[in-house]
């Protein structure tokens, strides 16, 4: 854990987007053929063999690795997004946010009881929008379900693994 390609190509904002948090801008990780790559083998080595049929990503930095992550485990990928952004009928799950209500939603044909999906977005600090998209995919039964993190902040928010059901795996490869 916490490699350190990824740590040297990490961008830390101090006291953004407010005074006292230090913000982890991921986009520098993407913009480095060797840390994107990198990225994309150690989440491949996470799931390997686990039997992912779809990757979730959350819109939208979730979209950019799910999408490299999918191609090389042989998976489809599912977009969950914000409401109005998808073409078809789909199923939606609204969450509290620290300034009111949120909405994502996937396609309701996305997602069928025989996957084994893996939901991924960049990062992990209080655990809202990745438990929705959990309480969305499960609305479809899928086998099983596994949450993947770029980033976690685990020790300005300890408890929030604690928001998901226990037999969720969760991994990050950053962990701050």
């Amino acid at each position: 854990m916490n490699n350190q390609l990824l740590l040297d190509n990490l961008r830390c904002i101090p006291d953004w987007p407010i005074d006292g948090v230090n913000f982890r801008d991921i986009t520098t990780l993407f913009k480095s053929p060797e840390a994107l790559k990198e990225i994309a083998d150690e989440m491949c080595d996470f799931y390997a063999n686990k039997g992912i049929t779809k990757i979730v990503g959350i819109e939208s930095r979730g979209f950019v690795m799910s999408s490299a992550v999918a191609v090389k485990l042989g998976a489809g990928i599912v977009l969950c997004r914000k409401p109005g952004k998808l073409p078809c009928k789909t199923v939606q799950e609204s969450y509290k946010k620290e300034y009111g209500i949120d909405t994502i939603e996937i396609h309701e044909d996305a997602i069928n009881e025989n996957d084994i999906i893996l939901l991924h977005d960049d990062l992990l600090a209080t655990g809202g929008t990745m438990l929705a998209a959990c309480n969305l995919v499960k609305k479809f039964h899928p086998k099983k379900i596994y949450c993947n993190f770029i980033i976690e902040l685990n020790s300005e928010f300890p408890k929030c693994r604690e928001l998901f059901d226990e037999d969720i795996e969760i991994t990050s490869l950053l962990k701050f």
